[in-house]
């Protein structure tokens, strides 16, 4: 859940630090005060696009910081690790992004830099938002077949199909280049045989391609190395060497020891300096015979350096490129065989997935089936509640003959807001209000099934008022207690139902306007008066008595 927001500079809000609680909280305020700055905060934390207009006028910087808290923080994790960011600690996540007007856009998860589209796939993970355009989404039959889905639990089922599907597409697109590919002349394939072998009798790999380039550096560079080793060892062991002028030195000083006792120091370090030059002569000359390389090593390391310089200039300057061109020309080669009896395997090879595919699209039909019966009851019972007294609502199944992306079948969710009426796609018939009612009623059933902590619905009540206006209240309220809801709201009938209130005010002088946000739910007074502004007249005895009624 959201426990703690953090709003600098963004829009007409100029500060504020927010804790939030579990359960059901409204958002209120007066229409134009700038309700849309909180969830502003709340789509940059989750990863939305934005512009530097957004940024306070007067300031250079825009920032918002959140912590949520997870009680199971495991899938949250398992995200952050295949990001390569840090795990959460004590089960807290950490968002922070800022946006300057001059500088590059900054995103924090955890104290670490991260993408936007690191903070877009956390997002998914921890809110959902309903705005007003979610309703325009339930007129998607794709949207529609997702929801279904989300409530059978086929995310495994589905998940397992489109991995057989994608290899089934991949085998038949091979199949196809095979049948409609080139034949090549006599000529066309020896020239092909030719380059498949070039390309073997140099061993490509990762392995043997770095141990060549290491081999032939020091190839290259032996022959001049020995000559200065040979010279450098004659220098200092050879007959006129320094090793042989020191050694007439040693026994100079050898003659002065024997006159004058007191020089023996001098005579050892002598011979320590004549030692030191032996060993350093014999380690010259050992290096010098360790690069004396055998003239057909290096001839044959030299053949094929040239010829791996050719085959790489050739087929994309790396060794993964030259494996992937090797691997073209051996299929181009294999396709001028038995191409009947590839094909043939290749055929076979495809029946049998698809044999697996329709056995698995038949699983994900029945699991919707079922599900689908399931899911338009329970929203047919919610809608009641919310004001459709002789609705109807039911998912239709259709099946199709080929295999898609999602199965074999699809589903259309059709609706009849009153008696007598025939039922018809949702696009055909409701209105945005009863779009908006029904979209609350499926989303309310779905919960049951929806892991994600944080809803957030903008205007839900849109289009709605009195009873019925209570009654989306209620269903929101009721969310809460499987999710953390936020609701931006104008109803009273609404607000007055959430455990948590927050009101924007906008101030204004000659030079400046501001954004303020704040918790009025601790002060009874204070709910009461927003109640009652709400209701026409935060002055007038009877609305702020209605208000009392609605609190109660």
């Amino acid at each position: 859940m959201l426990q703690y927001l953090k709003i600098k500079n963004l829009a007409l809000l100029d500060e504020v630090t927010l804790e939030l609680d579990t359960g059901f909280t409204a958002v209120t305020g007066e229409t134009g005060a700038g309700k849309s700055v909180l969830l502003g905060a709340l789509g940059l934390l989750s990863g939305a696009r934005t512009e530097k207009t957004l940024i306070r006028q007067g300031t250079d910087q825009l920032e918002v910081e959140a912590a949520l808290y997870f009680e199971a923080s495991a899938e949250i994790d398992v995200l952050l690790e295949a990001a390569g960011l840090p795990r959460c600690e004590a089960g807290v996540l950490l968002l922070q992004r800022s946006i300057h007007r001059k500088k590059m856009p900054r995103i924090r998860i955890n104290g670490s830099m991260a993408t936007l589209a690191q903070l877009q796939g956390l997002g998914e993970a921890w809110i959902d938002f309903h705005g007003p355009g979610e309703p325009q989404k339930l007129f998607q039959e794709r949207r529609q077949l997702e929801m279904l889905d989300l409530y059978a639990g086929n995310g495994d089922l589905l998940a397992t199909y489109q991995s057989g599907y994608t290899k089934w597409r991949a085998e038949l697109t091979e199949i196809e280049s095979f049948e409609t590919g080139e034949q090549l002349d006599q000529d066309e394939i020896e020239f092909v045989r030719k380059q498949i072998n070039k390309i073997d009798s140099i061993n490509v790999s990762e392995t043997s391609i770095e141990a060549l380039e290491r081999d032939f550096t020091r190839m290259a560079g032996g022959q001049e190395l020995v000559t200065l080793a040979a010279g450098c060892s004659e220098g200092l062991s050879g007959d006129q060497g320094l090793c042989e002028q020191l050694s007439t030195i040693v026994g100079h000083y050898e003659s002065l020891v024997s006159v004058d006792g007191d020089s023996m120091p001098l005579l050892e370090r002598a011979r320590s300096l004549l030692i030191e030059m032996q060993d350093l002569g014999e380690e010259t000359g050992r290096l010098a015979s360790d690069f004396d390389f055998d003239p057909e090593a290096v001839e044959e390391a030299t053949e094929r350096m040239n010829l791996w310089q050719e085959v790489r200039r050739k087929y994309g300057g790396s060794v993964e490129a030259v494996i992937v061109k090797r691997d073209e020309l051996a299929q181009k080669l294999a396709l001028q065989g038995d191409i009947e009896g590839l094909l043939k395997a290749k055929r076979a090879a495809a029946a049998e997935l698809e044999e697996e595919l329709r056995k698995g699209a038949a699983k994900l039909r029945k699991a919707r089936e079922k599900a689908a019966n399931t899911l338009a009851e329970k929203a047919a019972a919610l809608l009641q509640a919310l004001g459709f007294k002789r609705a109807r609502l039911e998912i239709g199944l259709l099946t199709e003959s080929e295999l898609q992306e999602f199965g074999d079948s699809r589903c259309r969710f059709l609706f009849a807001p009153n008696a007598g009426q025939d039922l018809l796609p949702l696009n055909k018939i409701a209105s945005s209000g009863e779009t908006a009612r029904v979209m609350l009623a499926l989303k309310t059933v779905l919960a049951e099934a929806d892991d994600t902590p944080l809803l957030v619905f903008d205007e839900v009540d849109a289009n709605v008022g009195g009873e019925v206006g209570r009654a989306v209240g209620a269903e929101l309220a009721r969310l809460a207690g499987r999710h953390q809801v936020l609701c931006v709201t104008h109803l009273p009938q609404v607000a007055s139902l959430a455990q948590n209130h927050f009101v924007v005010t906008k101030s204004q002088d000659i030079d400046s306007t501001t954004v303020s946000i704040g918790p009025i739910h601790e002060s009874r007074v204070s709910r009461l008066s927003e109640l009652a502004r709400m209701l026409g007249d935060r002055h007038s005895d009877s609305a702020r008595a209605h208000a009392e009624e609605l609190l109660a």
